[in-house]
């Protein structure tokens, strides 16, 4: 069974950094196409950035690029999303998603796991 586990979620004042971490088990890691989602009240969830199965290449909205970075650790079977320059429109429901062999792309509808997701609050 699959299952991807986020957390790093906090509330921070504007300009912060967090890093919010995903751990997966049950997944070929190595073999997975990581991504992060995220939703703010009211509003569809949105593609933030994602991570090809093989690692390269990363793709990320142009709302977030030069701010957020994706990596990963197979040793720990861990994908991490370091948020700098936090602004307040950053505010949202972050989600890991996972799919096998993905090539990173920003449909929801392509990953076939998701996390239960945590809280990113940014205060002005």
């Amino acid at each position: 069974q699959v299952q991807l586990v986020e957390s790093g979620g906090g509330l921070v004042q504007a300009g912060d950094s967090l890093r919010l971490s995903c751990v997966a088990s049950g997944l070929d890691f190595n073999k997975s196409a990581m991504a992060w989602f995220r939703q703010a009240p009211g509003k569809e969830r949105e593609f933030v950035g994602a991570m090809q199965w093989s690692g390269r290449p990363i793709y990320y909205a142009d709302s977030v690029k030069g701010r957020f970075t994706i990596s990963r650790d197979i040793a720990v079977n861990t994908v991490y999303l370091q948020m700098n320059s936090l602004k307040p429109e950053d505010t949202a429901i972050y989600y890991c998603a996972a799919v096998r062999f993905g090539s990173g792309q920003a449909t929801a509808s392509r990953y076939d796991y998701w996390g239960q997701g945590t809280q990113v609050t940014v205060s002005s």
